[in-house]
């Protein structure tokens, strides 16, 4: 239901900034990609806990060095025409991805549990 809901308000939001369009694409390509490097840097397995808090400071410097460039980059070659629309698009998206990175992740969890518990059942 929540992928769903989730598909539809994109739509929605995509079809309301027709006019700029180009704005809404920056702030989702974004969101995904610097939520992206932050999730795969952030929570990487280690053998040391003692790296988890570097890990995540780490997560963060990425994300925010990808966002910083790309819209650094994205205003030089004039994509984001409206920063409204942009801010909005961004919010949403970082939103969006990190709950579903949080998903899969959960997803996959579970899928190896049943792994495990398959293989030493046999």
């Amino acid at each position: 239901m929540a992928f769903f809901a989730v598909i539809f308000l994109s739509v929605v939001g995509g079809i309301l900034a027709g006019d700029h369009f180009h704005s809404f694409m920056v702030g989702f390509s974004l969101a995904t990609v610097a939520v992206g490097c932050c999730y795969w840097l952030s929570f990487r397995h280690t053998k040391y806990p003692q790296l988890a808090l570097l890990l995540l400071i780490s997560g963060f410097a990425v994300k925010l060095g990808i966002t910083v460039f790309g819209v650094m980059w994205s205003l030089e070659r004039e994509l984001i025409t409206s920063p409204f629309v942009f801010a909005l698009s961004y919010l949403f998206f970082s939103l969006v991805a990190t709950y579903g990175y949080f998903k899969y992740r959960e997803f996959w969890n579970k899928r190896m549990e049943a792994v495990k518990a398959k293989l030493q059942t046999t």
